[in-house]
């Protein structure tokens, strides 16, 4: 494999993982947690 194909394929892995951490990032943004306890309600 030539050093430029080499290259390439980290570029593209690391564009990956960077979308795909950042579709983690928004997902846990978005969430709401609501926690019902003996002492009320809890909204996050």
């Amino acid at each position: 494999m030539s050093r430029t194909a080499l290259i390439a394929v980290i570029a593209v892995l690391a564009v990956a993982a960077g979308v795909f951490a950042y579709q983690a990032h928004e997902r846990d943004e978005n969430t709401l947690d609501i926690s019902v306890s003996p002492s009320g309600v809890k909204v996050d």
